[in-house]
């Protein structure tokens, strides 16, 4: 990186995928468009940002376009590409043999109509740790959740901040979440470490928002909920997957593992046959279609925009207030929380950041483990926060534009609750115990 003279115009072919991927969201959005800001595939704005690069960067097109495969074909990319294969896989099979429905209406069946907005931040949380997705978690989760609101006399707006703050909850700390994945290949750090270090952070947020919703959350007059119907085995999938990967298992034998299970469950209660098994690996394979080439081609640009000094200058830029580990912390959640405002994707801001803080992180010794956790949780914040996120536009189209945006903020407990303990860990490092017992080697990137 310094042999690299810094070149500010080199990141302007990023600032054109954000600027198109941002303006046709904006643009959509004021015309009442549904989801405005994931109508036009980012991989499709990213090509155009791709093909900007090859217009103004110097060489011949056989030269650029060798440079671009090799930011595609990283280690990294890769890794986190086949990874986000078997996650799909692992989702779409274990949805597909109930074990989602089983898993909410098991958590439903057991709790008191006072404590249910408390209980959905609960079981949103643990459906979107075991599934890395918290899209999945709310679509599964808000149906029964808005009507249960209705039957119970609760509030719907509390209601949907629950179950969109438990979505976040597993979408920045789940092991297999697409953000962690991006956030630990970024930086070069094992998902398990990171997960130790963000998990002191998340776990007292959520404590509070918990106690929070079960304070604000009851009805005026209770009302009993009917039995629903749940399959204990087909939650199994989910705890081995939870259980595996807290343990430090590969991820890739944890996701197989919990595949294979779902699937044989799936055969023998007939959700589907062994074709039928096959189909639901592949369906969870195109699922990830996107992500998978944005992550491709993101890595292709990165690579062609660090090489002509992009990456550099701005590095030389935030120095300027950068003065210790500390400072270097909050630049890089800065960083973060500014990607993702503007391109209201967390794994797409992840990936495109990943690479300068990991540079930032390196220069200022700020441990990988703690980058890569400020990375995900700065992330997440915030696209759990802002009006144009897809998580919000999602629970907001469930409940058929009962409650607006404007309404869910001041009840987005445990996002703002994740900023302030994030805040807090850079200052009063009460999360580093890892960190301490396990100091990171700089001169072999990795921990001792």
């Amino acid at each position: 990186m310094d042999k690299v003279k810094a070149n500010g115009k080199a990141i302007f072919p990023f600032i054109v995928f954000i600027a198109i991927y941002l303006g046709v969201g904006i643009t959509l959005e004021l015309y009442g468009v549904e989801m405005s800001f994931y109508q036009l595939p980012a991989p499709v704005a990213i090509i155009i940002a791709i093909v900007v690069a090859f217009i103004m960067f110097d060489g011949s097109i056989e030269s650029k376009f060798a440079e671009f495969a090799k930011g595609c074909g990283h280690e990294n990319i890769l890794m986190m590409c086949f990874i986000y294969l078997f996650a799909g896989a692992f989702a779409t099979v274990a949805s597909e043999m109930g074990g989602v429905d089983s898993t909410v209406n098991l958590g439903l069946s057991f709790i008191p109509a006072e404590y249910i907005t408390a209980g959905m931040f609960v079981i949103s949380s643990f459906i979107s740790v075991s599934t890395g997705t918290s899209m999945g978690t709310i679509s599964a989760v808000a149906p029964i959740a808005i009507a249960t609101s209705e039957k119970a006399g609760l509030s719907l707006t509390l209601m949907l901040a629950a179950i969109i703050g438990g979505a976040m909850f597993g979408d920045n700390l789940s092991v297999i979440s697409d953000t962690t994945i991006a956030a630990t290949r970024t930086q070069n750090c094992e998902l398990r470490d990171k997960f130790r270090v963000n998990l002191f952070i998340a776990i007292p947020a959520a404590f509070i928002t918990f106690i929070l919703f079960i304070l604000m959350g009851s009805p005026e007059t209770p009302v009993p909920l009917q039995n629903l119907d749940f399959n204990i085995i087909k939650v199994i999938p989910y705890i081995i997957v939870l259980v595996l990967a807290i343990s430090g298992v590969n991820v890739f034998v944890t996701l197989g593992m919990g595949t294979i299970v779902a699937g044989i469950i799936g055969i023998f209660y007939g959700n589907f046959n062994l074709l039928g098994f096959s189909q639901a690996i592949y369906k969870g394979f195109t699922g990830m279609n996107e992500i998978f080439l944005l992550s491709m081609f993101t890595g292709g640009l990165a690579h062609m925009v660090t090489q002509r000094g992009g990456l550099q200058w701005i590095l030389e830029k935030i120095q300027g207030f950068i003065k210790g580990e500390k400072s270097a912390a909050i630049g890089i959640s800065a960083i973060a929380a500014a990607a993702d405002m503007a391109v209201a994707n967390n794994t797409v801001a992840i990936i495109i950041t990943g690479p300068i803080v990991k540079e930032v992180a390196k220069k200022y010794k700020v441990d990988p483990r703690k980058s890569a956790s400020l990375l995900d949780i700065w992330t997440c914040v915030f696209q759990g926060f802002i009006p144009y996120g897809a998580q919000i536009l999602l629970a907001g189209s469930l409940a058929a534009g009962k409650v607006s945006p404007l309404e869910l903020f001041p009840f987005l407990w445990y996002q703002q609750l994740l900023a302030l303990f994030a805040v807090l860990s850079i200052f009063i490092p009460y999360a580093d115990g890892i960190i301490r017992k396990n100091p990171w080697n700089w001169e072999l990137d990795k921990s001792n």
